[in-house]
């Protein structure tokens, strides 16, 4: 996947203002657990919210490397939560289409 434009991660993330967040990172940080629900999350919508109930402080490098770990895009973090982007692999079934 080609890095986004920043007129493409502000659609995305005007996209994303009326989602709720899908995954909740709790007291045990970055697990595979966490891993893997982030995955399916973004498998099944392509964008998603991750919302920070803990380890605030740390949100930026933690949404980096599950950005990096599930190959996906970090298309903002706004307060406690960031915005994740992956197309489908199938770009007939993409659901989101990108200006």
């Amino acid at each position: 996947m080609e890095p986004l434009k920043g007129s493409q991660k502000k659609y995305l993330r005007g996209a994303a203002h009326r989602l709720k967040p899908l995954v909740l990172i709790g007291a045990r940080g970055v697990t595979e657990q966490l891993l893997g629900s982030v995955d399916l999350a973004l498998k099944d919508h392509e964008l998603i919210k991750v919302k920070f109930g803990d380890f605030k402080e740390a949100k930026k490098e933690i949404s980096a490397e599950i950005a990096a770990s599930t190959k996906s895009e970090l298309v903002g973090i706004i307060g406690n939560i960031a915005i994740l982007y992956r197309p489908h692999p199938n770009p007939e079934k993409r659901k989101i289409k990108i200006p």
